[in-house]
């Protein structure tokens, strides 16, 4: 529904939302996928350690479902947890290179849709992040005033 405080996404916004959704899905299904299908050097699986590493995934997943514009922002430091995960992967398990190629696309995928879809998004809303200079000279200008 489009109204004057929710206005119409724009088609580069879409196409930044599916690139995020795009990498978010995968990593929610890749996750518990290579976990259950590439079994530990020692052998032995719990439940809880299959599903832990797809917890801090679920966190954004309230606001992602509602298409909150700031929870877009803020799962890009969750999903740096899973970028890093890859590059170390890639340096120390080689031989799960395919998994770990996998999971640098998703993680890569939903940080740039993220970054994007939260700025094109809250540009058409009229959100902005004030300057620090604005910051700055109004509270030179309020201490001004008090003396």
């Amino acid at each position: 529904m489009n109204t004057a405080e929710n206005p119409a996404k724009k088609s580069i916004t879409v196409k930044f939302q599916r690139a995020a959704l795009f990498g978010y899905v995968g990593l929610l299904v890749l996750i518990p996928l290579w976990m259950y299908f590439v079994p530990p050097l020692d052998g032995n699986a719990s439940l809880v350690s299959l599903f832990v590493p797809i917890i801090p995934l679920l966190l954004p997943l309230r606001g992602i479902i509602k298409d909150s514009t700031y929870t877009y922002a803020w799962a890009n430091f969750i999903v740096m947890l899973y970028f890093i995960h890859g590059l170390t992967m890639l340096w120390a398990a080689p031989d799960e290179l395919i998994w770990v190629l996998l999971e640098l696309l998703f993680a890569s995928s939903m940080f740039v849709g993220c970054t994007y879809y939260a700025r094109h998004r809250g540009q058409e809303l009229g959100l902005k992040i004030r300057k620090l200079k604005e910051d700055l000279a109004e509270e030179k200008a309020a201490n001004e005033y008090g003396k």
